[in-house]
Formats: C-alpha cells, structure tokens, sequence
C-alpha cells in the first residue's frame, strides 16, 4: 500500500489547504450560528406527532382537527380531595374557580358543575381546552395558581386530564437542550483529560464537535423547515448527546492513528495525510453504517421512532464531516507541542506490543473456544433477562418525579370511574348516529356520554367512558370490542380513538416495527460489513455479535430498571430503537477492530493478524467506549423514563461490545475458525498459500498497514 496520502486525506492535511478547511468552517458557522437553537420552532409536541401512522387512532386525531375549535380540545380536570369527605367550604372554592376557568375555555365553551364522586371525598371539574401547546400551557399553570389560592385546610388541589399531562411534558424539555449540553461537554471533557492526559489536546476535539453542533443545527433546522424533518422534544435532545459522543469517538480514533504516524514520519502534515488515508475507510464504514442504520427508522409507523432516526443520522452525518476536516486541520495547524507532555516522537517505540492489550491477545490466542464460549455464556445469561421484560408504561410512569397531573389522575382513579375524565371517542357519519350507540351500548364495559356534531352537520363525536382504567389491559380489550361492534354498522365510517385506543395502537405499531425495521438494519449492516472486509463469514460472525450483544444489554438493563431505578417495565419503542442504535453504534468497534485484523494477517498470517489488530486497537477503542457510554449514561438525568431507558440501554449494551464482545468474543471466534472467516476474499486465498521469496516481497511493509 502507497505511504502517499490522497487528494481528499490532503486537503485537511496540507500547508496550505488547511488554512482553507478552516476558514471555510469560519465562514460556514458565521452563516449557520444564527440558526442555533431555531430547531426548537419545529418541535411536534402535540399529541398526534408520538402516534403511530395509518392508525385508527391518529385517524380520529385528523378527524378531530378538521372540525371546529369546539372539538380540538384537551380538557384539563381538576380533582378536589379530602379523605374526610367534601364539606362546604370545599364546594364553595371549587364553585368560585369555577368561574375562574370559564374565562379559559375553549371558544363557546362552558364549564359544567363540579361533580361530586360517590364516595363524597372528591369534586371533578373538567375545563375543556383548546388543543393548542401555548395557550394549554398558559390555562394550566393558570388554573394551578387560581386552584391554590385560598383553598381550605387540608383541601387537595390537582390540576390533571390530557391538557395537564401535556403542559407537564412540555414543561420537562423546557431548557433541557441547554442543561443537556453543559452535562455533556462537561462529561467529555474530564474524560478527554483523563485519556490524554494533556491540558491541551481535549481542546481540539471539543472545539470540533462545537463546529459538527453548529452545523447539525442549522442542517436539522432547514430540513425540518423546507423538507419537513420531523422534530419533538426527545430527538432534539438525543442530537447533541448523540453528536458528541459519535464526535468524539470518531476523533479519538483518529488521533490515536496521527500519534502513531507521528512515530514513523518527522512531517506532521504527511502524518496526518497518511493517518487519513488509512483510518478514513474504517471511520467512513463506521458512520454510513450508523447514519443509514438511523435512517431505516424512517420505516417504521411509530412517528417518534422516525423522529429520533432521522434526526439522529442528520447529527452522525455531520459530526463524521467535521471530524475527517476540521479536525485534522486544526491539529496539524498546532503541531506535535499539542501532545505534550507525552509528545510522539520519531522513532519512538510503539508499547501496543508489550502493553496490556497484547497480553489480553496472548490469552485469549491460548484458549480461543473456552474463550468464546465463555462469553457467551454471561451474554447468553444476560440475555434471558429480557424475555420477561414488562413492555409499556402507562400515563402515570411517564415521568421520573410524579408531576400535579399524574398525581391528581391518580385520585381521580380512586373516586371516580376508571375512564370518566378521560373516555374513548367514536367518530362517525351523523345519519348512524342512532345504530352506532346501539352498537356500543352492547359491549359490557361502556357507557356512552356526550355527544357533539361537526359544523358540517355530516360526523358525530361520542364520548364512550369506559369501566376500567384507560390504560389497563381489560381497557384494551373493550376498545378491540368496540371497534368491532361499531365497525359492523353499514355506512357508519366509525372510527374509535382516545387514549386508550392510542395505547392499543402503538402496541400494535410497536410489534410491526419490530418485524419491519429489525431485517432492513440487519441487512444494512451485513452489505456494509461485506464490503468493507470483503469476505462474508467474518461479516456474518460480527452481525451474530451484534444481535447477542443486544439482548444481553437489552436483558441487564431490565435487570437495573426493575432493582435499581424501580421502573414497572419499559417504553414501547425501547425495543426497537434501542436495537438499531445498538446495532449500528456497537459493530462500530467491530468495524475498528476487524479492519486493522485484516491488514495486520495479510503481513503477520491470520492468528497472528487478530493479536496484533487487538492490541493496537484495544486502547483506543476502549477509551471511545467509555465516552459514547458516558455521553449517553447522561440520558439519566431526563424527566422521562423512556428517554432515561434508551440511555442505560445503549450505555450498557456500547460496555458490553467493547469490554466482553470486542475484547474476548469476536477475537476467540476468529481465532477458533481461522483463515475461513476471510472466505471467500482474496485473503483467504492467501492465507491458505504457502509463503515463499516472491509471495512474501509482494505482500505489504508492516509499517503500511491500516489502522483506524
């Protein structure tokens, strides 16, 4: 292989390109600055925009949205508790706030009577509100202080119902992008430090991804403006987190090859060429997986799921430019001083051959079956954990810390009917109006309420309050009946919707994504690994890695949500999500180890090739591990649990790939299967021939090799 870097390794790299890279990254974060935090303007927070697509329930949403203000509403219920029973003082104050929300009701709307439960110990007062983020924010934290003011000792006050569910959601990003950033770069930086070592080289990559920041939030604003990129809170925070730990990798492993061309080349700026030129396929393999592993969530019908994909692969994407440009220009630019103290010298001895990870390679080398058996074994133990894992949450686990509206539904579940303040809707032509509450009025379970025509005079909206709690199970089951019954009249166009038939739908939506998106990554994965070792079975023993890898991480995650954090089970779209952040980011090191295996055996022969790749890289993967675990162990502090899960998920399973699959089990299977993992390569045609003068003078100096 050519020590010449190429044209696009010397663009970053040379005397006077470099100068150029970086006055275009200037000129381009002048022009982009502005945009920063724009992104926010084009968050979906409403409720349709976490609903799956094609659903029955999101055709209700539609439906609903087309008719006048009167049916776009989200009530707000306000719940008044006394374990002694309601007394007068207590109708008198929820009479006069009363009065108070009707000034905050949706447009030729009224606010009925509170309505006393049967047990006399609560008042509900339901407030319909318009379906509108601002002025829902704005009503509830009204209606929370009206509620307060003045109410009798030992009067409970909660402000609860679909409108105050939403304002505390809201609430919960409210400033997070700016806190979650701090935390990040916060983390980063202690360990860039830790890992170098020097009190200036963290400074070069840090400065990197706040040029990739910059970027990514003008590249994800103007899609989401012109090309309608969908956007909601959680993939706005996933961005940053995401972009400084992919960032971050991608210039760990970079560095870690500069260094050591730094060694065999007195000229930085050829260093850096070459350093390119030989890391860049791997880094460039590592981030198109990642990124087209992001964008097959594009596929699937839950729109969050889309959400974090896309935006996601935008942040990847960008991070990946910035970190094979910007980066290597502003590390010639400082020169060699920017190591210091532990400055690379020419000539300098490598220690990868003595160091740790070398004796790591000789051990597993000695016993490579009990090796990797072995670690199957504890990822096969792990594993089994996620079998029995309680899939979704209900309305009331959606937060860390309890807010007013999971308390106040919470008292509303204990003195009135499970699904009063919050009941199915049945939408349907006005002229079956008659059949289609017959229809209803036939599934045990249900009472039919209110009733409202669209302006049109031509749909119908039906309340149907169901017995059971909105998100139990046996709500679910009467929403199928329903569904059926309704369904079944002629000509009635009915469709049921409501939060529990949202529940029902995106357990459905989940189950279809699983199925749909899981293959496409897998298959991704399976192309790019293909090409880039050009062989099949070392890809196939990597995809088979990567899918125990998951479960395993997927199964000690359940393990700490349920004993550690005291979670009841995990988000719908955990699954899923988590799978291809896992799969792409964790065959990432993979990626790494396997490239440099590979240039190492066509010099050293194959076991030979797979210690030497192991302890060469060993470190720096190491190091880029702990970085992304720890940039995504930030996910922790969210107000949302499956924000909070997403995060240990893939913090445990990226640990997992680095310290026990990329460490011992993929070395061992090589080791264990030999030469044929490079089948059916030119490799493994090589390896199988016997070496004599000519063979050996053709094959590649052992300073020529490529590592990332």
């Amino acid at each position: 292989m050519s020590d010449s870097p190429g044209l696009l390794a010397r663009v970053p790299s040379g005397r006077g390109t470099k100068w150029l890279v970086l006055v275009g990254w200037l000129l381009l974060a002048g022009l982009l600055t502005p945009l920063f935090g724009g992104l926010e303007d084009y968050e979906d927070r409403s409720p349709s925009g976490s609903l799956p697509r094609g659903a029955e329930s999101t055709a209700v949403m539609t439906e609903l949205e087309k008719y006048s203000e009167a049916l776009e509403e989200a009530p707000a219920v306000v719940v008044y508790t006394r374990e002694g029973g309601i007394r007068a003082a207590d109708r008198e104050k929820a009479e006069a706030d009363r009065a108070t929300f009707a000034k905050l009701a949706s447009s030729g709307e009224s606010v009925a009577a509170p309505v006393t439960s049967k047990d006399g110990k609560a008042l509900m007062t339901v407030v319909p509100l318009t379906r509108d983020d601002v002025e829902i924010d704005f009503a509830v934290k009204e209606m929370r202080e009206r509620a307060e003011q003045g109410a009798p000792a030992g009067l409970g006050v909660a402000v609860a119902g679909p409108a105050g569910l939403l304002n505390d959601y809201t609430q919960a990003f409210e400033n997070l992008d700016v806190n979650l950033m701090i935390m990040t770069s916060s983390v980063v930086i202690v360990l860039l430090l830790l890992i170098y070592r020097s009190p200036f080289l963290w400074l070069l990559p840090l400065l990197s991804v706040g040029f990739a920041a910059v970027l990514t939030q003008g590249v994800a604003y103007l899609l989401a403006k012109h090309a309608g990129l969908p956007v909601n809170p959680a993939s706005s925070s996933l961005l940053m987190i995401l972009l400084f730990g992919v960032g971050t990798d991608y210039a760990l492993l970079l560095i870690a090859r500069y260094r050591e061309e730094l060694r065999r080349h007195e000229d930085r700026h050829r260093a850096m060429g070459i350093a390119l030129r030989r890391s860049g396929p791997a880094i460039l393999a590592s981030a198109g997986t990642v990124v087209v592993g992001l964008v097959c969530l594009a596929l699937a019908d839950m729109q969050s799921s889309r959400s974090l994909g896309l935006v996601g692969a935008t942040g990847v994407l960008c991070a990946y430019v910035a970190m094979v440009t910007i980066l290597p220009a502003l590390l010639v630019l400082a020169g060699r001083w920017v190591f210091w103290p532990f400055v690379p010298r020419l000539g300098q001895a490598e220690r990868s051959a003595t160091g740790a990870w070398a004796r790591v390679g000789d051990a597993v080398g000695r016993r490579p079956r009990l090796v990797w058996l072995g670690s199957l074994a504890v990822i096969a133990a792990l594993g089994v954990s996620a079998l029995g894992m309680n899939l979704g949450l209900s309305k009331s686990e959606v937060f860390q810390t309890k807010p007013e509206s999971v308390t106040g539904q919470e008292q509303l579940a204990r003195h009135f009917p499970s699904g009063a303040s919050d009941p199915a809707v049945v939408v349907a032509n006005a002229g079956a109006e008659s059949a289609v509450v017959a229809a209803v009025k036939e599934v045990e379970g249900v009472q039919v309420g209110e009733r409202a025509p669209s302006p049109d005079g031509k749909r119908v909206m039906i309340d149907v309050v169901l017995t059971d709690a909105p998100d139990s199970d046996a709500a679910m089951d009467t929403i199928t009946e329903v569904r059926s019954a309704v369904h079944a009249v002629p000509d009635a166009r009915a469709l049921v919707g409501g939060t529990t038939a949202e529940t029902l739908d995106i357990d459905r939506a989940q189950g279809r994504d699983l199925r749909v998106v899981v293959p496409v990554v897998l298959a991704v994965i399976l192309l790019f690994l293909v090409v880039l070792l050009r062989a099949l079975v070392a890809p196939l023993i990597l995809l088979s890695t990567v899918v125990a890898s998951y479960f395993a991480a997927l199964g000690a995650s359940g393990l700490l949500f349920e004993h550690a954090f005291g979670h009841s089970g995990v988000a719908w779209q955990l699954p899923l999500v988590s799978f291809v952040f896992l799969a792409a980011l964790g065959v990432d090191y993979n990626i790494f180890l396997m490239t440099r295996v590979r240039e190492e055996a066509q010099v050293h022969g194959h076991a030979d090739g797979v210690r030497r790749g192991l302890s060469v890289t060993g470190s720096v993967i190491t190091s880029a591990a702990v970085v992304l675990a720890a940039t995504f162990a930030v996910f922790t502090s969210m107000p949302v649990i499956d924000m909070v899960q997403l995060g240990v998920v893939v913090a445990v399973g990226v640990l997992l790939d680095a310290f026990l699959v990329r460490t011992l089990l993929v070395p061992a299977l090589s080791l264990d299967v030999g030469r044929v993992s490079w089948w059916p390569g030119r490799l493994y045609r090589r390896l199988g021939e016997t070496p004599g003068p000519a063979a050996a003078a053709e094959r590649p100096r052992a300073d020529a090799t490529v590592a990332p």
